[in-house]
């Protein structure tokens, strides 16, 4: 997957080619067992074409791109992203067409070896080998859609989109892609005026993603929270990334009243269904919901209320109903599909820990404005110190002072929380967060470099975030020290193993957060497939989605897992990975409260659900940490997070039996969002997804 199309920030590779000399064009070859370091990559030459990448927080990389010779183009990518690395660099070598015909790509990323190579040969068979896939078919009228590399090396892919029209492209492995111009937008930059277009590319990903063409309809640039674009022209990303959001806002209203129509809010009963009683912990058999005007009017026995005049009854033998899931860590802004498919797959409510103000801001009025089909939730604001290594998207601070100035903005926005960074200075934390609880704001984050996870509850954390970060506790203070690097993962990959989780210190470690009711958000989905994942197969939170998602995105799915370092060995990571997983069954066993969160797409909820089951919970205790904690946690327990009487009609049908799987909360029927009766597969097709998630 082109990653200039920023569907993610993890790349993966295969096996590692021999240093490909500039003169002579890149031959697939037998790989060696380590990617180029970024000594052996090449060296842009003075004059190369330079972009970057950059964000509100400052400027995270380049990218370079130069002419070589006998229809051949160099890329040179070098990026670190709150201290993620990726060094690449790639030669693509095109045909009498125009087409590539020839690509080799070096390096690494924070995703391991990101060797690619891709070749035509004289037979017009195309070839192509990566650190997860290899391949082979007819190159016919198809382009290769490289799994990695440089993100400006995708514009050639870019230009011919323009020219293919509305027949679009056929592409290798598998997928077709289109690309619609949108508008004109006038900006300014280093040589003055100059008008730039938004366009749309549909085919690489679940929804239409926007990029930028310059007046030739070649590739401008990308715009976001983190843009790549031309060097000189960083200021305009900003404005860029509020047009294209406008435009998104626009198609998605269309969408949405297609779904909050009156004819879906009428009333409703589902009758004969197994329902999951959150606040009990327990499901109860064969029960009747009536759900009107957006609330749940009755809970019954089956068979024992009758449907009112008018009303929808659906059976409910061989499904469950269960309060709408919870995301408690899913960053929303930038992109409304997201959140339309959130709702697609079950989620009704989120807890966004760290989005802009303007964005939250407009994603709340937009909804209550029925324009925007999205679950509902609250959002906090991250508050990271001005440095390099600060969060992008953060209100960033020098001072004390100004950490509790930051403070006051969130809560003048209304907004519900504030998270704290790893670049903080430890001693800002105690005073911005007896300002934060002093406005009633909730209190979360991770932990700053220097910090341990006991250290922060104890300034005023009301939740820690990532599970890396409470192991953090038992880790060397080396690694504590850099936590706002890279070590933040790669000290518990690498002492994770070693860990005694039934310490003394461990465990009044554990006795001290449940004293405190010390809130933990765990994100295990974000850790297995770095830490588990070889490249032989897609982590087990999109596994089951791979057949229903465009051929692009499953692709990206499957990772070469974080590169191995210091002599450790995959089944080391996998060990420290378990002791994460064994580290929230703990942590629930003495009574702290647990919330379910992706940090993803949102859907690895689901899976999130299935490794607390794994880590000692019980089928239903971890359907309550996607249901009736985080509503409490977010103080909106007495409007959503059960099943009862005068609550917000915020409830999933699924098929299946919950109880006996919790796989099944994937098998959407009905979504119930504030009333509205919103039918599964409808939801899916509109979110990009082609059927029903195994």
């Amino acid at each position: 997957m082109r990653c200039f199309l920023f569907a993610s920030l993890l790349g993966a590779a295969a096996p590692l080619m021999p240093v490909i000399a500039h003169d002579a064009p890149p031959q697939a070859a037998p790989a060696p067992a380590a990617p180029a370091t970024k000594e052996q990559l090449m060296t842009p030459p003075a004059g190369a074409r330079h972009f970057t990448i950059s964000s509100v927080a400052g400027k995270h990389g380049d990218v370079w791109s130069w002419p070589l010779a006998d229809d051949r183009r160099a890329y040179r990518m070098s990026m670190s992203l709150r201290g993620w690395v990726t060094e690449t660099d790639e030669i693509v070598t095109f045909g009498p067409d125009k087409r590539p015909i020839g690509m080799a790509i070096r390096g690494f990323t924070d995703s391991g070896d990101a060797t690619e190579s891709f070749r035509v040969d004289n037979a017009g068979i195309a070839h192509w080998k990566t650190a997860v896939d290899e391949g082979s078919a007819p190159f016919a009228g198809k382009r290769y859609n490289s799994y990695g590399g440089p993100w400006l090396a995708g514009e050639a892919d870019i230009e011919a989109l323009v020219a293919a029209g509305a027949k679009g492209l056929d592409l290798l492995p598998r997928g077709h892609a289109t690309l619609t111009i949108a508008k004109s937008v006038p900006i300014e930059g280093p040589a003055g005026p100059k008008t730039v277009k938004l366009a749309f590319i549909e085919g690489y990903g679940f929804s239409p993603s926007p990029i930028w063409l310059d007046e030739q309809n070649r590739f401008f640039g990308n715009a976001g929270v983190i843009s790549l674009l031309p060097a000189g022209y960083e200021a305009v990303g900003p404005k860029l990334k509020d047009i294209q959001e406008a435009e998104t806002a626009r198609l998605a209203r269309e969408v949405a009243g297609r779904f909050l129509s009156p004819a879906n809010r009428t009333a409703t009963l589902v009758d004969h269904v197994l329902l999951f009683d959150s606040v009990a912990g327990k499901y109860v058999p064969d029960q009747a919901v009536l759900i009107a005007d957006g609330k749940v009017a009755a809970v019954a026995a089956g068979g024992a209320i009758k449907a009112p005049a008018g009303a929808t009854v659906i059976d409910g033998r061989g499904k469950t109903l269960t309060p709408g899931l919870w995301d408690a860590h899913r960053h929303i802004g930038g992109d409304d599909w997201n959140l339309l498919q959130n709702v697609a797959t079950g989620m009704t409510n989120y807890r966004s820990p760290g989005s802009m103000i303007e964005e939250t801001l407009s994603i709340q009025k937009r909804r209550a404005a029925g324009e925007l089909l999205a679950p509902s939730g609250v959002t906090s604001v991250i508050i990271d110190r001005k440095d390099p290594l600060a969060a992008q998207g953060a209100l960033t601070v020098s001072s004390a002072e100004e950490a509790i100035a930051a403070v006051r903005k969130v809560k003048d926005a209304g907004l519900w929380g504030v998270k704290f960074y790893t670049s903080m200075n430890p001693a800002w934390i105690a005073p911005a967060a007896t300002e934060a609880h002093k406005l009633g704001l909730h209190v979360h984050g991770h932990v700053p470099a220097g910090m341990r996870p006991l250290e922060a509850v104890r300034a005023g954390y009301d939740e820690v975030t990532h599970i890396n970060f409470i192991i953090m506790q038992a880790m060397p203070k080396d690694v504590v020290d850099k936590a706002n690097t890279a070590a933040r993962l790669e000290g518990p990959a690498k002492y994770g193993k070693n860990v005694d989780l039934d310490s003394p210190e461990m465990t009044a470690f554990y006795a001290e957060l449940a004293k405190r009711g010390t809130y933990i958000d765990p994100t295990l989905t974000v850790w297995e497939p770095m830490l588990t994942s070889d490249g032989t197969s897609v982590s087990p939170e999109y596994s089951p989605f791979v057949d229903i998602a465009p051929p692009a995105v499953a692709r990206g799915w499957k990772i070469a897992g974080y590169p191995l370092f210091d002599g450790l060995t995959r089944a080391d990571f996998r060990q420290s990975f378990a002791k994460m997983v064994g580290v929230v069954g703990r942590l629930h066993k003495v009574g702290v409260p647990i919330v379910a969160g992706t940090d993803g797409w949102g859907l690895e909820l689901v899976r999130e659900l299935e490794l607390y089951e794994e880590a000692g919970l019980s089928n239903a205790e971890a359907l309550q940490t996607a249901t009736i904690v985080p509503a409490r946690m977010t103080g909106m327990a007495g409007r959503t997070g059960s099943i009862a009487k005068g609550k917000n009609a915020d409830i999933i049908l699924v098929e299946g039996d919950v109880s006996r799987n919790l796989g099944a909360l994937r098998h959407v029927h009905t979504v119930f969002l504030d009333g509205y009766r919103l039918d599964g597969a409808a939801l899916r097709k509109a979110s990009g997804l082609g059927g029903m998630p195994k």
